[in-house]
């Protein structure tokens, strides 16, 4: 059986912005496959606790990435990487195009207080020296999104060929879960013309939660969009 690139490392990555932060966590790579979650609360500080805010990345139903702040004045926090698709049915080690592999994707609130939750998804081909592949189409990399309607929605203003921009349309509260905004990750046969190339897929999954307090401002603030709220539900403009 024809099988592309091992999975594969890499490191996580941190930022720190304003006082509440934005924080990357949780790189991991399939041939690259990459997750990261972000935390952003910018106008309203002095309203929200740094040991309010946690967010967990889960993949098929186990929490596989989280950073959670703890209840320390000094800002300590817990986290956790893991590793996308890093246990592939059957035992494999590689990932064989045609085939659709499980890959259900969900946010979890790890924190104290309700959220508003984002995710962004890229997915594009790199070379053996890391480097992004332009003429190779995203399209052949088939992240099979889900619930998408009622439970997410995605900004297509904000989307492209590489990136898919998704919003939960719903507050998230404490200790809850999204449902699945995907479900399967298939290569297209296509991409067997590469494999003796070295090019390997690359998908980078980042999630970004805000606070529900005064959420149309720290929305906007956030991440650049104008959304209406209405009790618990949110809406793009």
């Amino acid at each position: 059986m024809t099988t592309l690139r091992k999975a594969m490392r890499s490191p996580v990555t941190t930022a720190v912005l304003f006082a509440l932060a934005l924080l990357l966590l949780g790189t991991s790579t399939i041939g690259g496959t990459r997750a990261a979650l972000t935390f952003y609360s910018e106008t309203y500080t002095s309203r929200v606790e740094m040991f309010d805010i946690g967010v967990s990345l889960v993949e098929n139903g186990e929490k596989i990435s989280w950073r959670d702040y703890g209840s320390s004045a000094d800002g300590s926090w817990s986290e956790h990487t893991g590793a996308l698709m890093a246990s592939l049915p059957g035992g494999a080690k590689t990932v064989t195009p045609g085939v659709a592999y499980p890959e259900a994707l969900s946010v979890t609130n790890s924190g104290t207080i309700p959220e508003f939750v984002r995710v962004t998804v890229y997915c594009y081909w790199v070379d053996e020296d890391g480097e992004k592949v332009l003429d190779v189409s995203p399209d052949l990399i088939d992240l099979h999104y889900v619930n998408l309607g009622r439970d997410w929605v995605v900004d297509e203003d904000a989307s492209t060929d590489e990136r898919t921009v998704l919003y939960y349309q719903r507050v998230l509260p404490s200790g809850e879960s999204t449902v699945p905004l995907s479900d399967t990750l298939t290569l297209d046969p296509a991409a067997l013309s590469y494999e003796d190339s070295g090019l390997r897929f690359q998908i980078e999954a980042v999630v970004n939660a805000v606070q529900t307090h005064n959420a149309e401002d720290a929305i906007r603030s956030a991440w650049g969009r104008q959304a209406t709220v209405s009790g618990d539900a949110l809406r793009l403009d």
